[in-house]
Formats: C-alpha cells, sequence, structure tokens
C-alpha cells in the first residue's frame, strides 16, 4: 500500500498489543541498562515478542530487556504507573475499555518522538520515517495534539472489514454484496435457509464498521464532523442514514450474539463463522492467528470486504487499524528505549512480524506478502475504496460520558431490545454535545 491513506478524525482506534513496565535502574547485572517491555497477549500472540526481543538482544549485550506479557495487561502494569513505577516502552492500541493509552495522551504524559523519524535504524541506512508508508504519520492519530510534534509512532496497520467465509458463499452461489440494498437482499435469502446475517464479536468491534459507515454515508468532512464533535452533528440526516442502516442490520444478528458479547466468550462469535452459523463479521486481519487452532467447516477460507456502498457505484471507506508504539515521559531509559524502538522498524524485526501476521506500515511490504494476508491487502488496491486512519479526538475527560461506549455497546440493547434507534440517536447528540464543550 504505497498510495498515500486517507488520514482523517483524530486519535485512532486500535486492538492491542505491547507495554513496557518499570522506570528503574540498572538490571541484576551491575553495568547493563534493563529496559522493561510489557505485551498485551492480542491476536497476534506472544512468541513474535519473544523473538524480537532475543534479536535486539543479541545485537545489544548492554541491554536487559524484560517482557512482561498478558491479555489484561494494562490491569497489571496501571497499579505500578500510579506508583511512579512507568513503563519504558508501550506498544498499546487506543479503543480498550481500560483507555490506557488514551489516558495518557490527555494528560500530556508521552514522549515526543519527533527525532525518532530522523534516526536510523540500527544496522541500517534508512532512517525510520525513510522507510514508513507515505501518510502515516503527521495525522492526529500520531500526533494527538495537533502541530508536527509525533508522539505516537505508528507499530502495525491492518485493513478490517466484514469476514466472512469464501467457502460457503461458493456452495450456497451467494455473492458478496456490494451495495446495502444487496445486503439485505442477502439478509432475507439467507434467513429462508436459517442463517443469521451478522454478528460481532464483541460491540466494540464496531468501531472500524461505523467509522467506515459515517465516511460511506456522509464523505470525509461529516466523519471528521462526527470525530470532532460538531454542534448537532448526530441530529443531521447523514447520522440517521447511518443509524437506520446499522439497526436494520442489527435485526438479522445471530441470535447467540449478545451473550457471547463479552471478553470470556468473544471467539463464539468469532467461531461461528468458521462453523457457517453466521455471514459475515467485522473484524481485522489478526483473526486468522487469532482463530488458526479452532475448527472449521469443510472448504472454510477467509474472506474481507469492505462496507457495501451506500449508492451503486459509490466510493467505500474501510478503516485501517493502527496501533501504537510510545514512551510515558516519566520513563527512566528514554534513550534506550528510542534505540529499541527505533529497531522494531528493522527489516529483521518486521520480517518476524510478519511471520505472525502483524504488518508494519513499511513502504513496500505488502507487496511481500503472501497467501491470505496477500488477499487482504489487495482491498487498497481497488481504486473505488480508500483507507480510513482516525478515531475520536481527545477531550478533558468528562463524568459519565463515553461516547465509544454509547456508540458501539448501545448496538447490544437493540438488538436486545432495551433500547430504540431514537433513545439512541438521543444519547449519541447528548454525549458529542458535552464532550464538544469540554474540547473547547
Amino acid at each position: 500500500m504505497r498510495r498515500r491513506l486517507v488520514l482523517v478524525g483524530a486519535a485512532v482506534t486500535a486492538l492491542g498489543l505491547v507495554a513496557g513496565c518499570s522506570g528503574g535502574g540498572g538490571g541484576p547485572d551491575s553495568g547493563k541498562t534493563t529496559l522493561k517491555v510489557a505485551a498485551l497477549e492480542g491476536g497476534y500472540g506472544r512468541d513474535m515478542y519473544t523473538q524480537v526481543i532475543d534479536a535486539y538482544k543479541a545485537k545489544n549485550p548492554g541491554v536487559d530487556v524484560q517482557l512482561q506479557i498478558s491479555k489484561s495487561i494494562e490491569d497489571e502494569i496501571s497499579p505500578n504507573m500510579k506508583a511512579g513505577k512507568f513503563p519504558d516502552v508501550v506498544v498499546l492500541g487506543q479503543g480498550r475499555k481500560a483507555a490506557l493509552t488514551e489516558t495518557l495522551v490527555k494528560d500530556k504524559a508521552l514522549e515526543n518522538l519527533t527525532p525518532l523519524l530522523s534516526t536510523k535504524v540500527p544496522g541500517e541506512e534508512k532512517t525510520v520515517g525513510d522507510k514508513l508508508t507515505e501518510g502515516i504519520v503527521g495525522n492526529l492519530n500520531t500526533n494527538p495534539y495537533g502541530g508536527g510534534d509525533t508522539y505516537l509512532m505508528p507499530m502495525y496497520y491492518s485493513p478490517t472489514g466484514l469476514f466472512y467465509n469464501k467457502g460457503l458463499f461458493a456452495s450456497k452461489g451467494f455473492k458478496v454484496p456490494a451495495t446495502w440494498d444487496e445486503m439485505f437482499a442477502l439478509g432475507e435469502q439467507a434467513k429462508a435457509q436459517g442463517l443469521p446475517l451478522f454478528t460481532y464479536p464483541t460491540a466494540g468491534y464496531l468501531d472500524s464498521y461505523f467509522f467506515a459507515l459515517l465516511a460511506d454515508v456522509g464523505g470525509e468532512q461529516f466523519y471528521t464532523d462526527v470525530m470532532t464533535y460538531k454542534q448537532g452533528v448526530w441530529q443531521t440526516p447523514q447520522a440517521k442514514q447511518v443509524l437506520d442502516i446499522t439497526t436494520k442490520l442489527l435485526g438479522y444478528a445471530a441470535p447467540t450474539t449478545v451473550g457471547y458479547a463479552n471478553e470470556q466468550d468473544f471467539t463464539k462469535n468469532q467461531q461461528s463463522i468458521l462453523e457457517n452459523k453466521a455471514l459475515f463479521m467485522p473484524n481485522g486481519t489478526w483473526i486468522v492467528g487469532e482463530m488458526k487452532d479452532a475448527p472449521r467447516a469443510a472448504g472454510f477460507q477467509w474472506g474481507l470486504t469492505p462496507l457495501p456502498a451506500v449508492t451503486a457505484g459509490g466510493k467505500r471507506y474501510i478503516t485501517t487499524s493502527v496501533e501504537s508504539v510510545w514512551i510515558p515521559s516519566s520513563a527512566g531509559h528514554k534513550d534506550a528505549a528510542k534505540d529499541f524502538i527505533a529497531y522494531l522498524y528493522s527489516d529483521e524485526a518486521a520480517a518476524i512480524f510478519a511471520k505472525s501476521n502483524a504488518i508494519q506500515p513499511i513502504a513496500g511490504i505488502a507487496a511481500k506478502l503472501t497467501g491470505e494476508n496477500a488477499d487482504f491487502y489487495k482491498v487498497y488496491e481497488d481504486p473505488a475504496v480508500s483507507a480510513l486512519v482516525g478515531g475520536f479526538a481527545s477531550t478533558a475527560p468528562v463524568e459519565g460520558v463515553d461516547i465509544k461506549g454509547t456508540l458501539f455497546d448501545t448496538a447490544n440493547s437493540v438488538i436486545s431490545g432495551d433500547k430504540t434507534e431514537a433513545q439512541w440517536q438521543t444519547a449519541l447528540d447528548e454525549a458529542s454535545e458535552k464532550l464538544r464543550q469540554a474540547g473547547n
């Protein structure tokens, strides 16, 4: 993906990764610098982190890199941070329930990483900035305060969209819908055969769905207006159309969706795609590795499609998940942390990450992909599809307001019948207005 990304909105929504922990001194070996890195064990797994760290340590015997990895890493490192023991390196996306990255952004507690862009990658001639895909930095994801200073470096990028079983579509003679009219016609066709049209792992996975749909319906400016809380934006006809489409889609949701839409059971909703118990779910390319050992229907083959177009031939956006690496401003070993981050963009590290399907925004890397990943990243080659990078703007915290929860999690209540579309729209309008005022 060499062409420039469409960069709109604010801080990106991303899905899980690496974090670090410790602001302390040297390690047990006097003379050695101890660099503590803690990792969220997300869909890419844990092996790639240990392999990259081992490769780095082999080249840097004076640095002892210690890895901590967990599926709830924020819960493990937050107490230390509150006690003044900060991570050295954090690779952690926004959009998670704990909102650790967002909190440090709001507190202006991140190290300025702008000089890192002009730093040579260890062992190579190119700088970090030279290696990055054009347009991946310089937006409100990497430069959250505006201006030219970069505080979050882009670590992995992944197309998101609707995942499905190509084998099922071929055997049933189903056509991947290009418009929402076709999608709902397919919903009726599948319903007659006892097949739900839609599910989602948890409601939080609707982030990529909503971001793309907002841009599909109203264009990039409307999307930006929503992300930056423009006054009255949720009262517009475009907002109503987004909720109309979504409410109709949720009417086709698998009956087990809400019951399994939690951190303990979400893979059961993902399993429904593997077992032909639902047709589509929103997700990212990490799903392949996350479910690699799960049983599946005969002839199963992963497919990925952007959301259907609002009108035939209309422009379609595909939300690009970008996961970030950053350094707390209170970290104890900032220079060593910056050197380690620069190494993460080396050819050696990139090859290790790619084996686990963690693709970095390095120019030319997508052309080297094979198999399912090659097919996934081809979505960027369609001239009618644009990559969308973004997310809600950061504001001062407002007690009781969670715009992401209001937009995404309410889907559970709409499916269960506990909330109406009108109540959903009103709640979004009220939350957005409060955040608009907090941002002024």
